[in-house]
């Protein structure tokens, strides 16, 4: 019997979660990304093959959809709600209100609808979600998340 390899280990434990169904391949991929903050290539390698898929079924899920990563992120990602209610909640300011340094650390990125819209405004980090967001709190999300 051969060992799994880390990546082969950490995608045969989800798919035991999941099932080895088709379906399951959004959810998995959500899971991985989560737990190392991108989709490896051995990670692409083992869902086919657990999923009996083929690596460009996988591939080509994971490149159309813009939240998946298939390399690290170079810096701590905040994902900030920008739709109506968080906009009409002043997350704009929020933003501009973020000291410049701690924006050149940290990766913001624009997200629409974290579903907490009466509670805006959010952020999702790490994913968690932050809501009730003031400028003291994405400061503090920012320093937090280096």
């Amino acid at each position: 019997m051969t060992e799994l390899t880390p990546h082969a280990a950490r995608v045969a434990g989800l798919v035991d979660l999941h099932g080895a169904r088709r379906d399951a391949l959004l959810p998995l991929l959500h899971d991985l990304q989560a737990a190392q903050g991108f989709i490896a290539e051995e990670d692409i390698r083992a869902l086919a093959q657990a999923l009996n898929l083929s690596r460009a079924d996988v591939q080509g899920v994971v490149s159309f959809y813009h939240d998946f990563r298939t390399q690290p992120p170079e810096r701590p990602v905040i994902k900030v709600c920008r739709a109506e209610a968080c906009q009409s909640r002043g997350v704009e300011a929020l933003l501009e209100a973020l000291p410049a340094d701690l924006r050149d650390r940290v990766a913001l990125e624009t997200v629409y609808c974290l579903g907490l819209c009466s509670v805006g405004p959010n952020a999702l980090v790490g994913g968690q979600v932050h809501a009730r967001l003031d400028a003291g709190k994405l400061t503090k999300l920012a320093e937090v998340a280096q």
